[in-house]
């Protein structure tokens, strides 16, 4: 919800443009709902979170709410974006703001649409409660063959969940069977995804051993920062296997 400080008529010209740079200025709730299209995933405490790690400094009313100018505004995108489409840290981040990054990002028409592609991506968050959806949806909107989804359960790719009778999946889950089945037109069977199951168990326990500790506490604001460094360790992790991979392929391809 956008702050507007109401200009009586006849008013001051001098007041009149003191008041005019408080109409702009957004609580941190309406942020939200300014970016949520082109970033699903964004919630208020990743933004308070942001602030916490010195990316953000928003001015305060007297009464301590949170105002942000479209310069903040600008400069959140950024950073989210350095996140979602770099997989930066935000000790990276924090130093490409320093260098004035946020002043030659591009601002996006307020008309466009989420690019489809981060979307997908950054629709599957690590927190958080996930929607779930009956096989017969899944098979419908992925296009994937029954079978392939049955395989995919045999070799423990995806478990899903039975309620009523009925198998239910995530979106987490709705994904991997999407991506699969583009890799079944390459002749790719849920038996030769094991190595990318076995590789991602191996790397989920890494991140949980390392930030074990801060996700068990019991301080709800230790473990909010630790869900949000888990996810930021998430990114960083999947941008190095995609590098390792890129690696390894330019070997091939030489």
């Amino acid at each position: 919800m956008s702050t507007e400080v109401g200009i009586e008529e006849g008013a001051q010209p001098e007041k009149a443009a003191a008041a005019a740079p408080a109409r702009k200025s957004l609580t941190i709730g309406a942020v939200c709902k300014q970016l949520e299209r082109e970033f699903p995933d964004i919630s208020i405490s990743k933004i308070r979170y942001l602030e916490d790690q010195k990316l953000l400094s928003p001015r305060r009313t007297q009464g301590g709410y949170r105002l942000y100018t479209p310069a903040d505004v600008a400069r959140l995108r950024t950073i989210l974006r350095l996140q979602r489409d770099e997989f930066l840290p935000l000790r990276v981040i924090r130093q490409e703001l320093a260098s004035g990054r946020a002043d030659r990002e591009p601002v996006a028409p307020a008309s466009r649409g989420p690019d489809p592609r981060a979307l997908r991506r950054a629709g599957v968050a690590v927190s958080g409660s996930a929607p779930m959806y009956r096989l017969s949806d899944v098979v419908e909107e992925t296009g994937a063959d029954p079978k392939l989804v049955r395989e995919l359960e045999e070799y423990g790719v995806i478990k899903g969940e039975r309620r009523d009778g009925d198998l239910f999946f995530d979106d987490a889950e709705r994904e991997i069977v999407r991506a699969v089945t583009e890799l079944a037109r390459f002749g790719v069977g849920g038996r030769n995804l094991r190595v990318f199951r076995t590789s991602a168990d191996r790397e989920a326990a890494l991140l949980e051993q390392i930030l074990a500790p801060a996700l068990r506490s019991r301080n709800p604001d230790r473990r909010r920062e630790a869900v949000e460094a888990l996810e930021n360790l998430a990114a960083i992790a999947s941008h190095l296997k995609y590098l390792l991979l890129v690696r390894d392929l330019r070997r091939i391809t030489s």
